[in-house]
């Protein structure tokens, strides 16, 4: 169903957004009345649409897991009603009467999930199924090598004969493991250049203690998991250079041919204002800078990164320790490609983009780029941090400040880039504790700071 409606508090107050989907390939999947691209073109060429949000989600999303956060994404906005009235206000003064179009990109991110658009979730297992199609299904996924399969195979034959995990990886399972950490990370295409030392041993172990640690998850909904089976477990999490592929290449071809296509049915008063979270940041970060040479038809509105598992260098024009090396997303700096505001989050409570990210992002090859090793790292920031961890940086101006409280007005500036350290807000207590706040962004305080990104275009 592309039409999600999201009740506001206990009220019977409601708001509507689509749901845009793609499949693996970037592919639009059509409904059963035609393509919601097509119903957003029809929406944006006859009505009087001033601001349009875009919203994408990041790693281990299917639809239902999407279809929640973008629900709680929603109402977190939607109930923050000092920044509706002053939209409106600002908008009435500039002639025109607020009218936003919220439409939630969705793109398949978790290995083996739902992606029925009706259907409820399930769990994924070697019962019934031939091992050679499994093996296949999960290689798509993972890493589409023969070596990758080779090792797959290996894998659930041992899960087949060990129906009881042994407390310790089998050494031809951990070797089979080490292969396709191997094989996924050389499927990567990011030019921030990025392999892996995650070890096969200490991830193993924390899932048959049942921690499912959350320094090694992105999850926006459940983590991946088999009907107890450990070894099986273990398969979602090396999905992650594959699905930062994929969050890449479909940012910078379906989702900006999609945008562009908006962009032309759009009167040029129109505002677009894109949001991301986590891998999402990736997204929406490859829609606004576009291949090689190529351009939206007008500069977006503003651009929000909850926080980004990217590289903490992707907007930067010269990365430390590199020799001419620059950024993935550079163009969006230099050429201007939002006009309003740039702005960040992070969180020291966010265990998974502080702790995984620069696990999981070290380099061990470098695709011919040339590393200048002797050069010294004159940055008080590392080689290897996410955005979500450190901002944007980088670039030759930006702006930290602390996240606000929602009664609290930000006046961002157009064109200027903004890290708001949200360590405040932006954290997950359990029981008196903190856990991994990855996850905990459907907050006012968040909402607030996208709306004023919105306020300062």
């Amino acid at each position: 169903m592309p039409i999600q409606t999201v009740t506001i508090n206990t009220t019977t107050a409601s708001l509507d957004y689509y749901l845009i989907a793609f499949d693996a390939d970037g592919n639009e999947r059509r409904e059963a009345d035609g393509f919601i691209s097509q119903k957003l073109v029809d929406i944006l060429s006859t009505q009087a649409i001033t601001d349009v949000f875009f919203i994408s989600h990041g790693w281990l999303g299917d639809v239902p897991a999407a279809k929640k956060q973008y629900h709680n994404w929603i109402k977190a906005m939607a109930e923050s009603q000092a920044d509706i009235q002053k939209i409106q206000e600002l908008r009435k003064s500039q002639n025109q009467e607020f009218r936003p179009l919220l439409i939630g990109l969705h793109w398949p991110s978790k290995p083996w999930g739902n992606e029925d658009l009706n259907a409820e979730p399930t769990s994924y297992d070697t019962s019934g199924t031939k091992l050679n199609e499994l093996i296949e299904e999960y290689a798509q996924d993972v890493a589409d090598t023969d070596a990758a399969r080779e090792a797959l195979g290996t894998i659930f034959t041992a899960s087949i004969e060990y129906s009881i995990p042994p407390d310790n990886l089998p050494p031809e399972v951990k070797a089979a493991y080490e292969v396709l950490i191997k094989e996924a990370s050389l499927e990567g295409d990011e030019n921030d250049s990025e392999s892996s030392i995650l070890e096969p041993d200490a991830i193993y172990e924390s899932l048959i203690a049942q921690e499912e640690s959350e320094e090694i998850r992105f999850a926006i909904g459940d983590a991946p998991k088999s009907k107890k089976n450990t070894f099986l477990d273990f398969l979602g999490y090396l999905s992650y250079w594959k699905m930062k592929q994929r969050a890449r290449h479909i940012g910078e071809t379906s989702g900006f041919n999609l945008l562009t296509k908006l962009q032309k049915a759009a009167a040029e008063t129109t505002r677009f204002h894109l949001v991301g979270h986590s891998f999402g940041c990736i997204v929406v970060s490859s829609i606004v800078a576009g291949r090689k040479n190529s351009k939206l038809v007008r500069p977006v509105n503003s651009l929000v990164l909850i926080q980004g598992a990217l590289s903490l260098w992707s907007y930067s024009s010269n990365i430390p320790r590199r020799v001419n090396l620059a950024g993935c997303f550079s163009s969006v700096i230099n050429d201007r490609k939002v006009v309003g505001p740039i702005v960040t989050t992070r969180s020291i409570h966010d265990n998974s983009v502080t702790k995984l990210y620069p696990v999981a992002s070290v380099s061990g090859r470098f695709s011919g780029q040339d590393i200048d090793f002797a050069a010294p790292l004159e940055s008080e920031f590392p080689e290897y941090g996410s955005i979500g961890t450190f901002g944007i940086q980088g670039i030759d101006e930006m702006t930290s400040l602390k996240m606000y409280p929602s009664e609290k007005p930000y006046n961002f500036q157009s064109g200027k880039v903004y890290n708001l350290e949200s360590s405040e807000f932006i954290r997950n207590l359990d029981g008196g504790k903190d856990a991994d706040a990855h996850n905990s962004i459907a907050k006012p305080q968040v909402a607030h700071a996208v709306s004023s990104a919105a306020f300062g275009s």
